[in-house]
């Protein structure tokens, strides 16, 4: 169950990492929709807010993953 998080968290982090520096994340429904989110958005502060909480859950997937496979060391 651990080693299925931890790689559900470390698919969501590279996402987070990947996504704010495409050309998906300017132009999609809810930029063209809202033009105030469109100036959030494009911000730069916030792309790297969204790719440092990538960074952090892969991190977290890594150590999750560590933990994983030492438990399972230690039963055998």
């Amino acid at each position: 169950m651990l080693a299925v998080l931890g790689l559900l968290w470390l698919a969501l982090g590279m996402a987070l990492i990947l996504t704010p520096w495409l050309e998906l994340w300017q132009t999609n429904y809810f930029v063209y929709t809202y033009p105030a989110l469109g100036l959030i958005v494009r911000s730069p502060y916030i792309r790297g807010a969204v790719t440092g909480l990538g960074v952090l859950d892969v991190l977290l997937s890594l150590e999750a993953i560590r933990h994983w496979t030492s438990a399972v060391a230690a039963r055998n």
